[in-house]
């Protein structure tokens, strides 16, 4: 076992990051020891990790960190840093290391005072590893004030501090900062590979595991979530009917409805007990009695936390309606991949017949209109568009074609 072994997929940057982790290895032990740092080192200060979703982003990050913190003897020998099992890998891997900071967001975007305190944060000095090391998951989500923040910590980093930024893709990153970064891109995984895992690590039935990394296209996370999840087979069976319902303006507007209901259903679920918790962990923090009033000043703060969970439950909506538009881009990718005659894998095989009914009924043009509205809806979410207006426009496009 290697930190690298989540890694799905993806030999090239793995070797790269393996490379610059032995290269950062020498490069702390020559300025502990007082020998001259080896020239043409592989390492460098900030790296930004692109790639579609599911294809290992923040595990390459994760991975990556681990290996820069590892202190196995092997390291010395000439081995590859990133043994799996000492202190150094172990706790970056399951997130207590001390100089390891994992940063990622519920909310729909990062502000600037947020930035601001990881920047501050990002000035000290390894405290018990070799490097200081700062995952930003959701560097996308950056405004562009938090941005201009960040922008003077990539430029002036701490001598050994390294930022590890992950985002979709280049695009979605400031051009100031990713001109300043190493880019590795990552690709999706191929099918097998996800199957794999999913037997492997997680023990599930190879039938499944095969179904569920051919469904999701390669996504791992999805993957594994398909393959263990009854409520999440269920969801996306009920949006795989969604195209043989839209008949008529009717059936539209009640299939817009159903998947916003859904998408509401399921936030609610996932925000409810953690949002409980939350509030009654700062009322205590506050000095609350129970069943009695909240001390003076605190209404600022409580109102500060309610705002903060209502943006947490919108992001939830957000991502499970965009998981649902990416069920729909997939079945239609599969109807004009039939409609063509193209030889490439089916991934909703359990639609098959749906597929087949959609297919003779129409043509490729109408098909890739199809796609073209599912992608506009998406966009229209971007823009924080009304999710009931976005999603009955798609439906009503999905029926025009």
């Amino acid at each position: 076992m290697t930190v690298w072994d989540d890694l799905v997929g993806q030999d090239r940057v793995q070797q790269q990051l393996a490379a610059a982790a032995r290269d950062a290895d020498t490069l702390v032990t020559a300025i502990s020891t007082g020998e001259p740092v080896p020239p043409g080192s592989k390492m460098t200060h900030a790296w930004l990790f692109t790639g579609p979703p599911g294809s290992g982003r923040s595990t390459a990050a994760r991975a990556f960190a681990a290996a820069l913190q590892c202190t196995s003897p092997d390291r010395a020998l000439g081995g590859i840093p990133g043994c799996g099992f000492c202190d150094g890998c172990h706790t970056s891997l399951i997130g207590t290391h001390a100089d390891v900071d994992v940063i990622r967001t519920d909310l729909l975007s990062i502000g600037v005072k947020d930035t601001r305190a990881l920047v501050r944060r990002a000035q000290l000095s390894p405290a018990v590893g070799r490097w200081q090391v700062i995952i930003l998951e959701d560097a996308d989500r950056l405004t562009e004030g938090a941005g201009n923040v960040l922008l003077k910590a990539v430029e002036e980093p701490a001598p050994r501090t390294v930022w590890l930024l992950c985002a979709p893709s280049l695009e979605d990153v400031l051009p100031t900062i990713r001109s300043r970064c190493r880019h590795l891109t990552l690709r999706t995984p191929p099918v097998e590979a996800v199957a794999d895992v999913l037997i492997r690590r997680d023990g599930i039935d190879p039938e499944r595991a095969v179904s569920a990394a051919r469904a999701t296209q390669g996504h791992i996370g999805r993957a594994r979530r398909l393959a263990t999840d009854e409520r999440a087979r269920a969801r996306r069976a009920a949006v795989l009917k969604l195209p043989l319902r839209i008949d008529d303006v009717g059936g539209c507007l009640k299939a817009a409805q159903e998947l916003i209901d859904t998408a509401t259903d399921e936030a609610k679920q996932t925000s409810d007990e953690v949002d409980g918790k939350e509030t009654e962990d700062m009322k205590t923090a506050l000095g609350a009695v129970a069943g009695g009033r909240m001390p003076r000043g605190t209404a600022g703060l409580m109102k500060e936390l309610e705002d903060k969970q209502k943006r947490r439950k919108t992001r939830s909506q957000r991502d499970s309606l965009d998981l649902a538009l990416t069920d729909l881009t997939g079945f239609y990718r599969d109807v004009l991949a039939l409609q063509l005659g193209s030889r490439i894998a089916i991934a909703n095989i359990d639609a098959e017949d749906s597929l087949d009914r959609i297919a003779r009924s129409s043509t490729p043009e109408r098909t890739l209109r199809r796609i073209e509205a599912v992608i506009a809806c998406r966009r229209a979410l971007d823009r924080n568009v009304s999710p009931l207006l976005a999603v009955e426009a798609m439906t009503m496009a999905l029926r025009a074609g």
